[in-house]
This record gives structure tokens, C-alpha cells and sequence, in this order.
């Protein structure tokens, strides 16, 4: 049986809901997917080397045709040891196979699952000065949630706008300082450009 401490929790928790993938692997079992940009391979190890327990191998570099633009780009990609607690955390983020915002995600926030989270799917937009936390495909509901736990956690006042892509996490200039004051200690040097200056 593999024991996470609090850290590790908040890592893995953050990255779920960001660019981690929990793969079925049987009945009770799952494994994590990280896949991160040819640029990003220092982040990747970061995550690997905090949740070092669920992992073993190395990363590989992998590339990938656009089907669209017919682009080739680059990728690196890690798989966790399939394992029974992946499996009972599937039940909670994919419930029905789809990955969903958790009705009780107050209780898994904290300031480094945020930072983990936000510097998966944040953006920093320079010109208006404001933060947005993109949620991809889930509910009106679910963003609702995530804007309200935020509220209740944080004391960070966020709203929930339609994007093309989904639904994303509004923050105005003033809450993206607040978001930045939570967050900035937890956030990998390189990305910086996420927060304001």
C-alpha cells in the first residue's frame, strides 16, 4: 500500500485536474498519464521526482503529427505504477469516465495544488493584467464550483467565463495578486510569465 504525505496529495491532486490523465487499468486499478511540451521536461521531472513512490522508468521524448495543422511537435511523457489508490481517485475526478471538477473540491485545495493546477492550465494575459485558470470541457456547474471554493479557500473573488474551448476561471488584476501571493512559492522559476510582474 503506497503513502502519500500532504505534499504529494497536493501534487497530485493539482495535477489531475491540470494536464495529469488517470488511466483505467482493470477493475480497481489506474495509473497516471503526465505528458508535458519538449520544453517543459524539467517540470515533468519535478512532479515525477516529488511523487516518486508512484513512479519508476524514465521519461520518454515522444512526437506527435497535428491532425489539423499537420505540425510535428514534441512531447515528454511518463506512466505511474498502476496501482489501487489511482484506481479510487478515478472514482472521484472520472466518475463516469469523463474528468470531472469534484462537488467537494474545497476540501482537496490547498496553496500547492492550486500553484500545480494553475501552472498546468493558468494564464497570465499581460495586456489586461488579469489571470484565467482554463477548466476545459466540464459543466457551467463545475466551473461555479471551482469560482466558489476558490472564494471560500483563498478569499480569492473569481468569476466563471465561457471560452472557446470550455470554460475558464476569470481572476481581474486584483485577485490575480492575490492568486499570485498564493501560489508564487509553489511555482517553478520558468514559470513565472503565469503571474503578474
Amino acid at each position: 500500500m503506497i503513502s502519500l504525505s500532504r505534499e504529494q496529495k497536493s501534487i497530485l491532486f493539482g495535477t489531475i485536474l491540470g494536464d495529469g490523465y488517470l488511466q483505467k487499468t482493470g477493475e480497481k486499478n489506474s495509473r497516471l498519464r503526465l505528458e508535458h511540451g519538449k520544453n517543459q521536461k524539467e517540470y515533468l521531472l519535478w512532479k515525477v521526482k516529488k511523487l516518486d513512490s508512484l513512479f519508476q522508468g524514465k521519461a520518454k521524448y515522444l512526437e506527435r503529427i497535428h491532425p489539423i495543422s499537420k505540425k510535428t511537435y514534441g512531447y515528454w511523457r511518463h506512466q505511474s505504477q498502476s496501482i489501487p489508490y489511482l484506481g479510487k481517485l478515478r472514482k472521484i475526478f472520472y466518475p463516469e469516465g469523463k474528468k470531472k471538477i469534484p462537488e467537494k473540491l474545497e476540501k482537496y485545495l490547498t496553496p500547492l495544488m492550486l500553484a500545480v493546477w494553475y501552472t498546468d492550465d493558468g494564464y497570465y494575459c499581460q495586456r489586461d493584467y488579469c489571470s484565467y485558470l482554463y477548466l476545459g470541457n466540464v459543466s457551467e456547474e463545475e466551473a461555479k464550483i471551482t469560482s466558489q471554493s476558490l472564494l471560500k479557500k483563498f478569499n480569492i473573488l473569481s468569476r466563471v467565463k465561457q471560452k472557446k474551448k470550455g470554460y475558464a476561471i476569470y481572476f481581474p488584476p486584483k485577485e490575480a495578486k492575490k492568486l499570485k501571493v498564493i501560489v508564487k512559492r509553489h511555482i517553478l522559476s520558468q514559470f513565472n510569465y503565469k503571474l503578474p510582474s
